[in-house]
């Protein structure tokens, strides 16, 4: 990462909190001035990500002579302003939904807070953690829904505990938008596809198991096929934007990591 990449973080940051009016709102009107602004902590945040970087201390390394305050003082700084980071989020994401692809897909990933080897004694995460399962075997951790359009716009997303019912999670990410939309052989379920169902705008096209004889036509098969797309943002997300870390030391710390890889992601 360089300077060059951290300015244009800031200016993007600063852009869009103007534009949302974010920052006024959230500082404090008497007392002490802030020993971080609201919109550096959130580019901190972004540059740490951005670098695939664990820990926040090397970041805070790069800056401390910029920054003037202490570490533990810039570590509770940025997870405080997680929320504003979310706000952030959720804006972009009203904003996609007014001219999204009318093919929405939806899946879900695993994120492990820890290795399975030491899922006994972890402790940070365990009110909000759990086993689960996925392809790649049993985890300890949580599980992200994720909805995007075709043109890889984020819509909607939803944390949960791995045990979660997938069903319930397609229907909550789904909410409020019309569409065709695209789930794995995992949501099959004919009570989800009626409810989902609303004549001329909206209908779920779930991917039938290998072993049901379920006749599909062509469009649905080539409709099908775009789920790949999905695949790439997990991928990404994991291996580009750090929302997998098995380092964090706080509940705070834990859910702002992933805010800030999703906003990292959203923003590239």
């Amino acid at each position: 990462m360089t300077p060059q990449i951290f300015h244009n973080l800031k200016h993007i940051v600063t852009h869009i909190g103007k534009k949302l009016k974010l920052f006024d709102s959230e500082a404090p009107k008497n007392g002490r001035p802030l020993a971080i602004k609201i919109e550096d902590a959130i580019t901190f945040a972004l540059y740490q990500h951005r670098s695939t970087r664990c820990t926040k201390i090397s970041v805070y390394r790069d800056y401390a002579k910029a920054l003037k305050c202490s570490y533990n003082t810039f570590v509770c700084s940025v997870n405080r302003y997680a929320l504003v980071a979310l706000r952030i989020l959720f804006a972009l994401m009203r904003m996609h939904s007014t001219d999204a692809h009318l093919i929405k897909l939806i899946d879900a990933t695993d994120i492990p807070v820890c290795l399975p080897k030491n899922a006994k004694n972890h402790c940070t995460m365990r009110g909000l953690a759990g086993w689960g399962h996925s392809g790649k075997g049993f985890y300890f951790g949580l599980k992200l829904t994720w909805c995007r359009d075709l043109k890889g716009k984020l819509l909607s997303f939803a944390l949960s505990p791995p045990g979660s019912n997938d069903r319930r999670l397609f229907k909550k990410a789904a909410r409020d938008m019309n569409g065709i939309f695209v789930g794995d052989a995992g949501y099959v379920s004919e009570e989800l596809e009626k409810e989902m169902y609303i004549e001329g705008k909206r209908i779920a096209l779930i991917k039938p198991q290998k072993k049901m004889k379920k006749l599909a036509t062509a469009l649905q098969t080539a409709i099908y096929n775009t789920r790949f797309k999905i695949e790439f943002d997990f991928r990404s997300l994991k291996l580009f934007h750090g929302i997998e870390n098995h380092l964090v030391r706080s509940v705070n710390g834990g859910i702002a990591n992933i805010i800030f890889a999703i906003l990292s992601f959203v923003l590239v």
